[in-house]
């Protein structure tokens, strides 16, 4: 199993966090972009950097994942494609997105989507919070968790 990051979006702090993680329990990391990432040297960390263009690394990362994978992602319509493909997906802010939570959120995220191309000012998701960081991390400790006792 490996995880794969949505990295262009990615908060620097998330990804410190998946670093360290990658590192202690030796598990393969991979950053997919659309730029050049700088990450520490381990043989647990990749990237994988693909060219711009929309949904070229969501696409890259479908593509590649498998059965028990995690993604990290905020991206609503990848996560879905993510769990039709039974990987795990968890947000950078620490929620972890399922088979019954997705479809809601794909709901909203259309809603939102149509009230931005009608000219209604929606506001963007407020800054990553120390709490969100915990839950992250609270989060990933539950999927390795898992994996373990699997």
């Amino acid at each position: 199993m490996s995880i794969w990051v949505d990295a262009d979006a990615c908060p620097k702090v998330i990804k410190e966090i998946l670093y360290r993680a990658a590192k202690r329990e030796s598990i393969m990391l991979y950053l997919v972009a659309n730029q050049i990432l700088s990450v520490p040297p381990s043989p647990f960390i990749k990237t994988l950097t693909v060219p711009k263009g929309f949904d070229v690394a969501d696409d890259e990362i479908v593509n590649r994942i498998v059965e028990g994978d995690l993604v990290i992602t905020a991206d609503i319509p990848l996560a879905a494609d993510a769990i039709a493909k039974k990987a795990n997906v968890i947000t950078p802010r620490g929620e972890q997105l399922t088979k019954d939570s997705i479809g809601g959120r794909l709901t909203v995220r259309d809603l939102m989507d149509t009230l931005r191309s009608s000219g209604v000012q929606t506001g963007g998701p407020p800054p990553l919070s120390q709490k969100d960081r915990q839950l992250f991390a609270q989060e990933l400790d539950k999927w390795f968790n898992q994996r373990k006792n699997a």
